[in-house]
């Protein structure tokens, strides 16, 4: 009777907690939107914001600096575009008030869309400006005027040399995945944008891991920062699902993924992501001739506008798989993915929580699955390390063929060893010594008179030997 009683009293808690929370949950009509913001988001279907939007909002609004740390899917886009969008304020000029920098092309495209998408009923002009495409069109796009400008660092500092931007408006600068926009070496462009900008201005950083390069950058630009973690630095998505697959060399780890990409309706969207694009295009080769037109591939060395186009047909489902270096790790948005498949560990444990936050966004269930050879195990501990989580570990399919061949990038390396090679100690001159015949000597008058006579002789004694 006890333990029904005590059970009964669990159950009534757990119904009241759970009212409790539901009534106050935020929402955001909560917070101090504008009533254009609100419909666009409600049109969105939009409703409540996630933790890091949540906490973000009224410190932006405050006007301090802002430091967001947040896992990949989390929202950390809108968490700054709400709050600067709210602030903006219509101006004749034709000025940008806003500076959004974020490090690949993709990414642009992506935050463009998002202000779009958020500001249907309001006159905000944003622009997105790349590398890879002719500087004119952007140059015009920008003197046509603009409120916001959203580009790489590369691009931005070049239409600042030339002129077209000019920054003396600006009053936010967003510096968004700023870990992997020093870590692709735009650490001097980002300096020299932030040198020329208006001293007073409301800098916000977003980032899903702190790194050193990061915290050297918030020491010289920012002004007392407030930072807002959603989840402590490297804290993976609880919704992900990750699973391990030890596999012998890159071949095997091939035949392991078109044996369980066989199952059209579990991984219905998987994201597999390879190591190089060598091994993409390796991994498209083998994948093609089975699925066909249900898998595509990008990377760096595909054109801009054929990325674009792969990341359509994933996203509207006419490809079920997509394989992609990580150029696009943090450069994409695409909803339903349902599986992550990294074909190698990466090196860096950051890169992998990065990789596998493709999945399980927007409070959706998501699975990884990791095929590590015994070479990456370090790096697989590294990564549980820093996730205070042990990976479960899976046992490799009896049926999968087992291919012994290995890739160039698997071959050992054959280390010569140094030998060292006493060396001569005296010093030697860049000409021989002369012979003893060669050298001069200091004669005198007679010695001198004497010698000419032996050679005049000698002269005629040849002579008559030739008569």
């Amino acid at each position: 009777m006890g333990i029904i009683f005590i059970a009964l009293l669990s159950i009534r808690i757990s119904i009241k907690s759970y009212f409790f929370s539901y009534l106050c949950a935020v929402k955001f009509s909560d917070l101090n939107l504008s009533n254009m913001q609100l419909k666009a988001l409600d049109e969105a279907g939009l409703e409540t914001p996630t933790v890091i939007q949540e906490r973000a909002f009224p410190v932006i609004m405050s006007g301090k600096d802002v430091i967001g740390i947040a896992q990949t899917g989390t929202g950390k886009t809108l968490a700054y575009l709400l709050p600067v969008i709210r602030m903006w304020k219509f101006r004749k000029d034709p000025l940008p008030q806003i500076l959004i920098l974020v490090p690949t092309r993709e990414l642009v495209e992506q935050v463009v869309s998002e202000i779009n998408r958020i500001t249907t009923y309001q006159n905000v002009v944003a622009v997105g400006v790349y590398g890879g495409v002719n500087m004119k069109r952007h140059q015009a796009a920008v003197e046509e005027g603009l409120d916001i400008v959203v580009g790489t660092p590369g691009r931005v500092f070049d239409l600042l040399l030339v002129g077209s931007l000019r920054p003396k408006a600006i009053r936010h600068l967003i510096i968004d995945e700023v870990d992997e926009l020093l870590a692709l070496g735009f650490r001097p462009q980002l300096t020299r944008i932030i040198d020329v900008l208006p001293p007073k201005r409301q800098n916000l950083l977003f980032s899903a891991t702190m790194t050193e390069d990061v915290e050297e950058v918030i020491k010289d630009s920012f002004d007392f920062p407030v930072t807002i973690e959603a989840a402590p630095t490297g804290t993976p998505l609880e919704n992900i699902q990750q699973w391990i697959y030890p596999a012998l060399n890159y071949r095997t780890k091939l035949n392991l993924l078109a044996h369980l990409l066989q199952d059209e309706e579990a991984f219905h969207r998987a994201l597999v992501f390879a190591p190089s694009k060598r091994l993409a295009d390796m991994a498209y080769e083998q994948l093609e001739p089975i699925f066909g037109e249900k898998v595509g591939v990008i990377h760096a060395n595909k054109s801009q506008n054929y990325r674009f186009e792969r990341l359509r047909q994933f996203d509207s489902g006419e490809h079920r798989i997509l394989i992609a270096t990580d150029l696009i790790s943090r450069g994409m948005d695409i909803s339903d993915v349902s599986h992550v498949i990294n074909l190698d560990m990466p090196e860096t444990a950051e890169d992998y929580i990065h990789r596998i936050g493709r999945t399980g966004r927007a409070d959706k269930s998501g699975i990884s699955i990791t095929m590590v050879r015994e070479e990456e195990e370090a790096y697989l501990k590294a990564a549980e390390e820093l996730m205070q989580k042990t990976v479960e570990r899976l046992a490799f399919p009896e049926e999968v063929e087992i291919n012994e061949e290995l890739i160039p990038e698997e071959m050992p390396i054959l280390r010569v060893p140094n030998v060292r090679v006493k060396l001569a100690t005296k010093k030697a001159g860049a000409f021989h010594e002369k012979k003893k015949k060669n050298t001069k000597s200091v004669l005198t008058r007679r010695q001198l008179e004497e010698k000419r006579g032996r050679i005049k002789s000698n002269r005629r004694k040849k002579r008559k030997k030739k008569r």
